[in-house]
């Protein structure tokens, strides 16, 4: 356990505040997870990147630690503001597949970028459908005094809660003005807890209520779910910044009708006594949309060359709520940074594990790991003294190993059970296999070595040609890569 106080950036107060568990010993954290009707992207990918290091952190702490992720498998529309389609039943009508078959195959999509990318799994993978009853309960308890029924469905007033709005700090005098106004509502930033199925239209997901049958809108489902898997209030809720201006405003308002809480100025009443956010994974080519066709998702980075943990490592160079750019080249220079950091870790193979971190060569590395993962989890500056302890030398391996193991631990790379060789990624469209490209760097070795160079630059030009790009001199020790 680390010495240091643990301090996290609150988006309620916008002002950083230490951790105090509200059950002793005790950390319990909702996250929102993916809405499974696609793949997700890289971006989407980032909060669940920076969930997990939170996650590890509060272990690392001495926390016995309850993560839960939301797999929303019904009722987000196209709109985060209650307008357009269900993206699930959109998805489900443009594949002419089963609604359950796309919830299940983009479920196990995002579970294996999860794995990819050494995100370790929550105590529970919470699935929105499994909480109908519990919705439907949670609706009728807060229906009476907070909510309204229209000709679409059963509406929230957000008058009848206090400081609505103030985690987006987005609210003016005529509302929420980002959101489209649907006929019937009282206010603009009113929303939906339950959507009547329109006159003559069968959902593949619906079910009775004392509104009509219909289907929960996309906010109520977390508030249900945080509310019976953690309690009210629970440690910590995180989630992309976009879930900052309209998603998690709405599921706090339901979490004070719920618990007939007053105002936000005890986080309490929120439901959870920190709200987190990581910030946008920006990428200027417009790739990031999902209706931009190959957009950028983790299986694209393996096809073109990358290992996944290069991504994770382009994360934790980056704290969490800056926002943060992404590029090939830029993904390239994490992968080089991980090699040498694999590189260096793998001289430590044979050293035995479990060993003391005391050593007082160690001191400033460890003090400096500590100090920036609690202070707001800047993983940055952790990267740097995990570094730092890898170059001290004349020390024993087993103590070297037992603090890179320890830091390690918390950033999620995985450094003693990647392997250099692992690093190097055949990309889908390579011309050649692995075998014949090291046939041909022998050769052109032995020519440059009787100083036949015509021949050296002929191999070198044809492998180019291929898609291999020769790298003489790598100071990595990497001969040549794909590109």
């Amino acid at each position: 356990m680390s010495e240091a106080p643990l301090k996290l950036f609150n988006s309620l107060t916008r002002q950083p505040q230490e951790f105090v568990p509200v059950h002793e010993g005790e950390a319990r954290v909702y996250t929102c997870g993916p809405t499974v009707y696609n793949y997700p992207h890289i971006g989407n990918m980032r909060a669940y990147v920076f969930a997990d290091v939170l996650g590890r952190t509060l272990s690392w702490k001495g926390y016995k630690l309850t993560h839960v992720i939301n797999i929303t498998d019904v009722g987000h529309l196209t709109d985060d503001g209650d307008a357009g389609e269900d993206k699930m039943e959109k998805m489900a009508a443009e594949k002419a597949q089963s609604i359950w078959d796309i919830a299940q195959h983009y479920t196990e999509a995002y579970w294996a970028d999860v794995k990819a990318l050494n995100i370790r799994e929550p105590a529970k993978w919470s699935v929105a459908t499994d909480y109908i009853d519990e919705m439907l309960e949670f609706a009728k308890s807060i229906a009476d005094k907070h909510c309204y029924e229209c000709e679409t469905g059963l509406y929230f007033d957000t008058t009848t809660v206090e400081d609505y709005g103030r985690l987006a700090r987005a609210v003016t005098e005529d509302g929420e003005g980002r959101i489209d106004a649907v006929e019937g509502k009282r206010n603009a930033a009113d929303f939906a807890i339950w959507r009547k199925t329109p006159p003559g239209e069968k959902r593949q997901m619906e079910w009775d209520s004392p509104w009509g049958k219909g289907a929960p809108g996309w906010h109520l489902e977390c508030s249900v779910m945080g509310e019976k898997l953690l309690g009210f209030p629970f440690d910590i809720h995180t989630g992309g910044i976009d879930h900052r201006e309209i998603h998690h405003p709405n599921e706090i308002a339901q979490n004070q009708a719920f618990c007939g809480c007053g105002g936000l100025s005890d986080a309490r009443n929120s439901g959870a006594n920190i709200w987190m956010h990581n910030n946008f994974l920006v990428e200027r080519s417009g790739k990031m949309s999902k209706s931009s066709g190959e957009f950028l998702r983790v299986q694209l980075l393996i096809d073109k060359g990358y290992h996944p943990l290069a991504y994770r490592m382009m994360c934790l160079q980056a704290h969490y709520r800056s926002e943060l750019e992404f590029s090939w080249d830029g993904l390239g220079a994490a992968l080089t940074r991980l090699k040498r950091i694999v590189m260096q870790v793998e001289r430590l193979a044979d050293a035995p594990s479990g060993g003391a971190t005391d050593h007082p060569k160690f001191a400033p590395m460890m003090s400096a790991f500590a100090d920036a993962m609690s202070d707001d989890l800047n993983t940055p500056v952790a990267l740097t003294a995990l570094e730092d302890a890898l170059a001290v030398k004349k020390v024993d391996a087993s103590i070297k190993r037992a603090v890179i193991e320890h830091m390690d631990t918390v950033l999620g790379l995985g450094l003693f059970v990647l392997a250099r060789k692992d690093l190097r990624v055949r990309p889908k469209d390579a011309q050649m296999m692995e075998a014949e490209i090291e046939a041909e760097l022998i050769r052109r070795k032995e020519a440059r070595a009787n100083k036949d160079f015509a021949t050296s630059d002929a191999i070198r030009d044809d492998l180019a040609e291929k898609g291999v790009d020769v790298m003489d001199g790598d100071p990595l020790g990497w001969e040549w890569k794909l590109s």
